[in-house]
């Protein structure tokens, strides 16, 4: 058979366009590959970036590390698994201890026949398979094969979900998909934690107050409590358990300073974010003014009620 020179020429067209169509595929998958491995690479420097970020997240709010779990291997794990334990006469009955194995691997009793069986029986040497099994009336020991289908029974792989049923062949699974999944779930933990920093920006007490109207209330509220302190002692001045000289101490210096630290420690206490850069404001000033103010202006006021009513 002789080839003429347009059938060599054609089939040397087709092998060079294979040739360059398997080229363009290997350049390709190896750019795939490239772009997978940077990708890969990213998402780790962004995980080990978030990993470090919630680290400082759970120092700057007190959480503790949780409890470090048992090693691989430990013995607490290994009590975990299911199945007998080594050394245990299970192995050897499953076929795999150190003695014969009888057709094949199968489990059944081969033509050739064996020595008389320990196990509880008919009475003639044999077992009675499943017919011995309590609750199994009426069901006959297992039949013996002939000596050639014996030695031509195949052994099945034992498993504890049944006998002789091939495992699922895991499904392929798309590294690019894999990769987007990961990205997604990096972006809604860049999320979350945003929202968890925001949270651990605010304080305790008004959350969504300003530091100067969080700290104008405190003050004023340390303020009327002194104030409502105020109006017993002058009550207490009215029955003669107070002099005038102790009530006048008390509304010009003690009850305000009193205020005045009382609105200090809560706004240090529960003012304060829980992560915050420096030391979050208190208004030393403001809160000195307010309180001394207000526990003089308080006596005023209980002095011009009492004389508008006499």
């Amino acid at each position: 058979m002789t080839v003429s020179f347009e059938e060599y020429a054609a089939l040397a067209r087709q092998l060079a366009e294979q040739r360059r169509a398997g080229e363009q595929h290997a350049a390709t998958e190896s750019a795939r590959r490239r772009d997978l491995h940077a990708a890969v690479d990213y998402l780790q420097q962004r995980l080990t970036a978030q990993g470090h970020r919630l680290d400082q997240l759970g120092r700057s709010i007190r959480v503790d590390q949780p409890p470090a779990g048992s090693a691989p291997g430990s013995p607490a794990e290994a009590a975990g698994w299911p199945g007998p334990p080594s050394g245990s006469g299970a192995a050897s009955g499953s076929g795999f201890g150190a003695g014969p194995v009888t057709a094949a691997g199968s489990g059944l009793p081969s033509a050739a026949g064996s020595g008389p069986s320990t196990a509880p029986g008919t009475g003639d040497g044999g077992s009675d398979g499943a017919a011995g099994v309590p609750g199994r009336a009426g069901v006959g020991a297992y039949p013996e094969l002939p000596a050639g289908e014996a030695r031509l029974a195949l052994p099945t792989a034992v498993s504890p979900a049944g006998v002789g049923v091939p495992a699922q062949r895991a499904a392929a699974v798309d590294p690019a998909v894999e990769l987007e999944l990961a990205r997604r779930m990096a972006d809604e933990a860049d999320r979350h934690g945003q929202q968890a920093e925001l949270l651990a920006q605010r304080p305790a007490l008004l959350p969504t107050w300003s530091p100067l109207a969080r700290a104008v209330a405190v003050y004023a509220g340390s303020g009327a409590a002194a104030g409502m302190l105020v109006l017993a002692l002058v009550l207490a001045s009215g029955v003669g358990l107070v002099d005038g000289f102790t009530l006048g101490a008390w509304i010009c210096a003690g009850l305000p300073a009193v205020a005045f630290f009382g609105g200090y420690l809560v706004l240090g206490r529960w003012g304060r974010p829980a992560m915050v850069t420096g030391t979050p404001p208190r208004y030393l000033p403001l809160g000195f003014l307010i309180c001394f103010l207000l526990v003089p202006m308080a006596y005023c006021a209980y002095l011009l009620l009492v004389r508008g009513l006499r």
